[in-house]
């Protein structure tokens, strides 16, 4: 196990455990954060918890080209019930996702430092929010980090009615120039829209 001191550094991303486990400690600076997806490492830890830092192997992701859009979801789409903007209240979008009731987990892993990290990271360009509106209410979104390599790496997202998060999720696919989505871990839902593994060192070649 390694412990991070002060100093902006990881150990190689060769070194973590079998579940993707890296590092513990050090801080939630937007220096450290973007040195950490620069070099396929994400925070990620429950309220209460002491900093871990990942990097499984192997890696969920979605390729663009094989994103699947259920029949229904494209009617839903083509519907336009739902309104998507991009970059439009990135503050309220982490809220939510923090707020977002999650199976299995008992907290959140989006804390109040966390919040305030990515924040920052979205006045410097580098985290990127994606919105979804009904009537002009806020009810779904995500976000994540861009690093300008064609990758989004994708954090969390929110839905307040069914398929919100999936219909912006869909739409900014759709609408960008994006290689790869890091979605880090499995989910079910993610599988559901193409995601799928790849070796640590096939997903370093997109970063």
């Amino acid at each position: 196990m390694h412990f991070l001191s002060q100093k902006i550094e990881f150990p190689d991303v060769s070194e973590a455990s079998a579940e993707g486990l890296l590092a513990v400690g050090g801080d939630l600076s937007t220096e450290r954060i973007l040195h950490a997806y620069t070099n396929g490492i994400f925070p990620w830890f429950e309220d209460e918890e002491p900093l871990l830092w990942w990097s499984p192997d192997p890696r969920f992701v979605i390729f663009p080209k094989d994103l699947k859009v259920s029949k229904s979801m494209r009617q839903t789409l083509k519907k336009g019930e739902f309104t998507v903007t991009f970059n439009k209240d990135f503050k309220a979008v982490i809220e939510n996702c923090a707020k977002a009731k999650r199976q299995g987990q008992q907290g959140t892993w989006i804390t109040n430092d966390m919040v305030t990290s990515y924040i920052k990271l979205h006045e410097l360009g580098f985290a990127k929010s994606v919105e979804v509106w009904l009537n002009n209410d806020l009810v779904g979104g995500l976000y994540g980090i861009d690093l300008g390599n064609k990758m989004f790496c994708g954090e969390s997202m929110f839905a307040k009615v069914s398929n919100a998060s999936k219909v912006g999720f869909i739409t900014m696919i759709q609408n960008s120039d994006y290689k790869i989505i890091d979605c880090q871990l499995h989910t079910n839902h993610l599988e559901s829209l193409g995601g799928k593994h790849i070796t640590r060192s096939e997903f370093f070649k997109y970063l």
